[in-house]
């Protein structure tokens, strides 16, 4: 389960709300996001290879990501009890 967020619009997505720079890919992300929120281990996240978790270096250094798209990710922070400062970011 998603523990806390990093930006107020990835939580306000979440709790339904469509801010406006998530509205093309709202769909996707919404699956990616369930899938997020339900997965009790990292290993639930790489037996989707569909969602090609990666660890992040450089100043994301320490978080892991899951595509929505080519253009748009989710970001984290994995932890024992789950993902922490989730936030749904543009990575180009």
């Amino acid at each position: 389960m998603i523990q806390s967020f990093a930006d107020k619009d990835t939580e306000a997505f979440y709790n339904g709300e469509l801010p406006r720079r998530f509205r093309g890919f709202a769909a996707q992300a919404e699956r990616r996001m369930n899938v997020l929120d339900a997965a009790t281990t990292l290993r639930d996240l790489a037996n989707l290879p569909s969602n090609r978790l990666e660890s992040l270096s450089g100043n994301r250094a320490g978080q892991r990501s899951i595509r929505i798209n080519q253009q748009w990710q989710i970001c984290f922070v994995w932890k024992d009890d789950g993902p922490h400062d989730v936030e749904i970011v543009d990575c180009h």
